[in-house]
C-alpha cells in the first residue's frame, strides 16, 4: 500500500543528533569583557605616546638644517646719516588761480588767447563792445571841460573882487559871495572828474587782460557772445603753474618736531611723488603750517612750495609727500632685511667666527630699507638670509652668491618713520595710501610688522 505522501520520513539512529543537556555552559560576565578592552586601549594609548616623545626628543637633539652648517648671505652695519622723515597725502594748489567774469554788459568782440596757452600778466585775452562806453565817457570828459572853464571865470572874478576891495570900491558882502561860488565850482569839477574816472574804467573793463602769469584753461565765450556784468559765467580760468604749492596734512602728534625746526628758521625740504609712491615728481620747501588742527581728523594743514618750471606737478593733482624733519649723524645703519622679529622684541643674528649669535636690537628711523638701530656696532657682519634655518650659535657659511635685490628675507623697511610719533606712510612701502585699505590703515605704533618693516603710522587725507 503507497506511503502518505504527508507522513515524515523515518531517520535512522544514526543521523539523528544527541538530546540536549539541562545545563548550559557558564557565560563570561559584561563587567569584565568591558575592563579587558579598557586595558587594551590604554595599553595602545601609552604606545602611541611613548613613540610620539621619541620622535620629539629625536628632532630636538638632531640640529636645524639637516645637521650641517646653514648657508647666508650677509650684510655689514654702516656708520652714516640718515633722515627723520614725515610722510602725508596732500594736493597740488595754485597760489593764484584767477576766474575772470564781466563787469560791463556788451557782446564779445574777440577772444585773443589760445586753449592751454601760458599767458603772462598784461597779456590781452577778451574783448568787449566799448562803444557804449566811449560816448558815455566823451559826454562825461565835455562836462568836465565845461565846469573847468567855469571855475576858471569864478576865480577871475574872485581876483577882480579882491582888488576892488582893497580899494574899498565894493562891500565886503560881494567879495565873500564870490569866494563861495568858487567853492561850488570847485566841488563841480570834482564830480566830473569822478564822472570820468568811472567811464574810464567801464571803457578798460571792455579790454580784459591777464591779471597774472599762467595757464588758461578751455575758451569757455566766443566772439558774437553777450555777457551780463550781473551774471556769474565765467570767461576764462587762469592758474598759476610756477611756483606752486601742495597743502598737505601731518598728524598732530607729529607737530612739535615740525614747529621746533620752524621757530630755529630751518629750510625743512618736501618731496612729492606720484599717487604711487614709486616716482619722485619734485622737491621743495615747507612754507607754513595751518593756525589749527583739524579736530575731525587730528591734522593739521601744512603748505609747501615748489618751483615747479617743468610743470611736473598740476593743479588739484593728488600726491605723496615726504618731509624732512631732522638728520641723524653718525647713526649705526643696517638693512631692514636682516632685522628679524619675535612678538615686540626685535633681533638680528651676528656672525662670528663661522657661527649665528643672537643679539637683541632697537630700531628706530627706516628710510628706503635702510634702518638705523641701536645694539650693534658698525663693521658687524649680520646673516640677510635662511632666517628659517638659523638659531643661536648656529654653525654658517657665507655664500657666494648673493640674492637679488628685493628678494632678500623681510623685504626693504618702510621709509620715513622715526622717533617722536613719527610713523608715516611712505609712499612706495606696503602700507601707503595707494597699497592700503585706506589712509591711516598701516600698524599702530609700537606693534611688530613684518619682518625688516617698522610700523608706520597713516596721515588721514586731505
Amino acid at each position: 500500500m503507497p506511503a502518505d505522501q504527508n507522513e515524515h520520513p523515518v531517520i535512522g539512529p544514526e543521523h539523528q543528533l544527541p538530546p540536549p543537556t539541562d545545563a548550559a555552559p557558564p557565560r563570561r560576565s559584561t563587567a569584565v569583557r568591558v575592563m579587558m578592552w579598557v586595558g587594551i586601549l590604554l595599553v595602545f594609548g601609552l604606545g602611541f605616546w611613548w613613540v610620539l616623545r621619541h620622535q620629539e626628543a629625536t628632532t630636538a637633539k638632531a640640529p636645524r638644517g639637516g645637521g650641517g652648517p646653514v648657508t647666508v648671505t650677509t650684510v655689514t652695519a654702516q656708520k652714516g646719516d640718515i633722515g627723520v622723515y614725515l610722510d602725508g597725502i596732500g594736493t597740488v594748489t595754485p597760489v593764484y588761480t584767477s576766474s575772470i567774469t564781466s563787469q560791463v554788459n556788451g557782446i564779445v568782440t574777440a577772444v585773443h588767447y589760445k586753449e592751454g596757452q601760458i599767458v603772462h600778466k598784461g597779456d590781452p585775452l577778451i574783448d568787449i563792445d566799448s562803444r557804449p562806453y566811449r560816448a558815455t565817457l566823451m559826454q562825461a570828459q565835455g562836462t568836465l571841460e565845461r565846469d573847468e572853464n567855469v571855475l576858471a571865470q569864478a576865480k577871475m572874478d574872485l581876483q577882480r573882487y579882491h582888488e576892488a576891495w582893497d580899494r574899498r570900491a565894493i562891500p565886503k558882502q560881494q567879495l565873500d559871495d564870490q569866494e563861495k561860488i568858487v567853492l561850488q565850482n570847485q566841488g563841480t569839477v570834482k564830480i566830473d572828474e569822478g564822472t570820468v574816472q568811472f567811464d574810464q574804467v567801464q571803457v578798460s573793463y571792455c579790454h580784459i587782460v591777464a591779471p597774472i602769469t599762467g595757464k588758461v584753461g578751455l575758451r569757455l565765450v566766443d566772439p558774437g557772445n553777450v555777457v551780463q556784468s550781473s551774471g556769474t559765467m565765467t570767461l576764462v580760468v587762469i592758474t598759476q603753474m610756477s611756483p606752486i604749492t601742495v597743502i598737505f596734512t601731518i598728524p598732530e602728534d607729529s607737530l612739535g618736531p615740525v614747529q621746533e625746526r620752524l621757530r630755529n628758521k630751518a629750510v625743512l625740504t618736501v618731496d612729492a611723488f606720484d599717487r604711487g609712491g614709486q616716482q619722485k615728481i619734485a622737491s621743495g620747501k615747507l612754507l607754513t603750517l595751518d593756525n589749527q588742527i583739524d579736530t575731525t581728523t587730528g591734522t593739521v594743514k601744512a603748505r609747501a612750495s615748489f618751483e615747479n618750471k617743468d610743470a611736473a606737478l598740476f593743479p588739484n593733482q593728488f600726491v605723496n609727500i615726504r618731509l624732512l624733519v631732522n638728520t641723524m649723524h653718525d647713526a649705526t645703519l643696517i638693512p631692514g632685511s636682516a632685522i628679524q622679529h619675535n612678538g615686540q622684541t626685535a633681533f638680528v643674528y651676528v656672525l662670528q667666527d663661522n657661527t649665528a649669535h643672537m643679539r637683541t636690537i632697537k630700531a628706530g628711523v627706516t628710510d628706503g630699507g635702510t634702518t638705523q638701530v641701536t645694539g650693534v656696532s658698525p663693521g658687524d657682519v649680520l646673516a640677510n638670509s635662511s632666517f628659517d634655518k638659523l638659531q643661536d650659535n648656529s654653525k654658517v657659511v657665507i655664500s657666494a652668491n648673493p640674492p637679488a635685490p628685493g628678494n632678500a628675507p623681510g623685504g626693504p623697511g618702510t621709509r620715513g618713520s622715526g622717533p617722536g610719533g613719527i610713523h608715516p606712510n611712505t609712499p612706495g612701502n606696503v602700507n601707503s595710501p595707494a597699497n592700503s585699505s585706506g589712509p591711516g590703515n598701516a600698524a599702530a605704533p609700537g606693534n611688530p610688522s613684518t619682518q625688516g618693516n617698522t610700523n608706520s603710522q597713516g596721515s588721514t587725507p586731505h
